[in-house]
């Protein structure tokens, strides 16, 4: 979001206002004439309304959004402190691996440890909400409603993200006067219901004055739109109907200090789907009705992009692989219903995936492929026939550890160079593994190269990443390159280069927070969920919405290639089998997007998930019967007591009032 530069000095100054209280509720703060003063005029308010976006999780960032580093798809040889200080904090690392109540990782209730300050930030919406109509009649009437519907959804998001992670919190609905005694700050969690109850009403009372698109693309982009606060309130309430929260046996008897159980419920499961199937449908609906005012959103399609006219010499192979890979980073792109942007700089999401192609860059510029995809995750993208390898009855599963050569021509033709001695594992795989993914032999357009092996101009052919040790893209020098022996190629922009002084061009870009394929899904899942039981068939419309997104990364629908493929052909005939389905597809085809931390969580499978051993190749191997070999990286251990997130074990003690998450009180 973009400002004026008076706006951005006022907003400086009152940032200065934002202090500390004496505990997460943040009482009104004193300087009530500092606070009468930002809200004299329309730039005050204005300046205010930034202030309150600032809040925001820093969501995209591999040190300040845990859903980027902290699960299994993803690891790394940085701990708490990376040993380059250029490249920053990356606590969320350490969510999976030594996660504590003394002093939590990345900590949102307080604002500690990379945690952005949420309750300090629905503070500031609540200051904003109490005095936006003091502003004198510079600020017009339909200027002052979008201002206060805006601030309102931001108090319901920062809710939604404390609630996600925590568990049900102390709902903060106004913020108590600085008269404020001891007991009244010491404040009781809200039942999990009634968190998403009020939640939800934010997000309501916010809806109508918010616009249905930007029309002021050039500052507004970041803005709240009706389409975001409409997918926002999907996501919601599919996470109050997933497993973790929706009667959950684990919870049952979590109560407070008064006796009160924080999950009883009076809606049953299935109402609980059947809410959620409601406003995925509805969200879905907004971003349709969008296209009347002149912004149309549908799936990505990288060919029909204005910004790339130099990648048009390109096989229809690559221009698919673009198509699934840009989808992720082209800005502000059709499919993106809600995005931040995100220039790449060092120690951001771009420069800590990105490879080096020669070995004369390797101890010149800050791009270093430190985070990578795991073994875990590579074996999750489909077989070429569009299930998973461990069905397809003619895949090689048993022995996809074993080395082949790359045949001349044929599926594998724009994806690994021929001759090369590959893994099977890296093999006959669907387009949106080698979209996500960078390995030893594979093909990689980018980082200047913009046409495919076999075209002109020769000096433009695309790079092969060579990743044994000793080479650019490996271990080259110990320190910075991919443990797991996998790059993340979905995640720096193909326009990010690395310029003949070895310095990485960083390029802004779209971080999307949502974007369209993952409602669809969403929608498919709700719809699947109110399925009367598990033996139930799948309705057309939950095929529909799931083969859409199949189609675009140009696989044939769910039931003709499970009938024609997989060893279960049955699978997509039943609620049970298509809920496996959506969601490995959702795994797939929101991989390394900040989804899969939470959807394992939601769907309370990470308990599973997180305890399999990490494994990667021997990324120390200098010729393919030593790299290719399967090696245990580390043993996760993930708890029951994992799912929410302890509270500090010093804000117990200051508000007596509070309980301790359970399985964290004696940590």
């Amino acid at each position: 979001m973009k400002t004026s530069k008076k706006i951005k000095n006022i907003f400086c100054i009152l940032l200065t206002i934002c202090v500390c209280s004496c505990n997460y509720l943040d009482v009104v703060p004193d300087d009530v004439a500092t606070i009468d003063h930002a809200f004299r005029d329309k730039n005050g308010a204005e300046a205010y309304l930034a202030t309150c976006y600032v809040f925001l999780p820093s969501l995209g960032d591999p040190r300040d959004d845990p859903a980027i580093t902290g699960s299994i798809d993803t690891w790394s040889f940085f701990t708490t402190t990376w040993p380059s200080p250029a490249m920053g904090d990356y606590r969320c690392f350490n969510i999976k691996i030594s996660q504590n109540a003394s002093d939590p990782e990345v900590n949102f209730w307080e604002g500690r440890n990379r945690g952005r300050a949420l309750f300090r930030g629905i503070r500031e919406c609540n200051i904003f909400l109490a005095n936006i109509n003091n502003v004198g009649p510079d600020l017009n009437e339909t200027q002052r409603k979008r201002m206060i519907a805006e601030v309102t959804f931001l108090k319901a998001y920062f809710h939604y993200y404390l609630l996600k992670a925590y568990g049900p919190i102390p709902l903060v609905k106004e913020s108590l006067p600085v008269s404020a005694g001891i007991s009244e700050s010491r404040v009781y969690r809200d039942k999990f219901d009634d968190c998403i109850d009020y939640i939800i009403e934010l997000i309501d009372a916010a809806f109508d004055d918010l616009p249905l698109v930007i029309h002021d693309q050039s500052s507004e982009l970041r803005r709240i739109t009706q389409p975001i606060a409409a997918a926002v309130k999907a996501q919601v309430l599919v996470t109050a109907a997933s497993p973790l929260f929706n009667n959950n046996p684990d919870y049952a008897e979590f109560k407070d200090n008064r006796g009160v159980y924080l999950f009883e419920s009076e809606l049953t499961p299935l109402q609980k789907w059947e809410r959620a199937r409601d406003a995925c449908k509805e969200a879905i609906e907004v971003v349709e009705q969008s296209a009347a005012m002149g912004w149309t959103y549908g799936l990505y399609d990288f060919s029909y992009s204005p910004f790339y006219p130099n990648y048009s010499n390109i096989s229809d192979t690559s221009k698919m692989i673009m198509t699934l890979r840009t989808v992720f980073t082209d800005r502000w792109n059709r499919e993106v219903i809600w995005g931040t942007l995100h220039t790449g700089g060092n120690g951001g999401y771009f420069s800590g995936t990105m490879p080096f192609f020669m070995t004369s860059h390797v101890n010149l510029n800050r791009t270093q492929s430190i985070i990578g995809p795991t073994m875990n995750f590579a074996e999750l993208f489909y077989s070429k026939n569009g299930v998973p390898i461990e069905e397809d009855r003619f895949y090689e599963y048993d022995s996809r550890f074993t080395t082949d050569v790359v045949p001349e021509g044929g599926y594998h033709r724009y994806l690994i160079e021929a001759g090369h001695i590959t893994a099977k594992a890296n093999m006959n795989r669907e387009l949106r593994f080698y979209a996500n993914l960078g390995f030893d032999g594979a093909y990689w357009l980018g980082n200047g190269r913009t046409v495919d092996f076999d075209m002109e101009p020769e000096a433009q052919r695309a790079w092969v990443t060579r990743m044994m040790r000793g080479q650019a893209s490996g271990n080259a020098d110990g320190l910075r390159f991919s443990i797991t022996g996998y790059l993340l190629k979905k995640a720096p922009h193909i326009q990010i280069q690395v310029n003949t002084a070895g310095n990485l061009d960083p390029y802004t870009t779209t971080f999307p927070i949502i974007r369209l394929a993952d409602l669809y899904l969403l929608y498919a899942e709700a719809l699947n969920e109110c399925l009367p039981d598990e033996n139930a068939m799948p309705t057309n419309e939950i095929y529909h919405y799931v083969n859409l997104i199949r189609t675009r990364a140009g696989l044939d629908g769910v039931v003709e290639s499970w009938r024609d493929y997989s060893s279960i052909a049955d699978k997509p005939s039943t609620k049970r089998g298509m809920r496996e389905i959506i969601q490995r597809e959702r795994t797939i085809e929101l991989a390394f997007e900040g989804k899969y931390f939470w959807d394992i969580r939601r769907w309370k499978t990470a308990t599973d998930v997180m305890n399999q051993p990490v494994r990667g190749w021997n990324t120390s191997g200098e010729v393919p019967d030593d790299y290719y070999n399967l090696i245990t990286i580390h043993q996760c251990q993930f708890f029951t007591r994992d799912y929410l997130w302890p509270i500090r074990q010093t804000e117990l003690f200051r508000n007596t009032n509070l309980v301790q998450n359970p399985g964290w009180e004696f940590n």
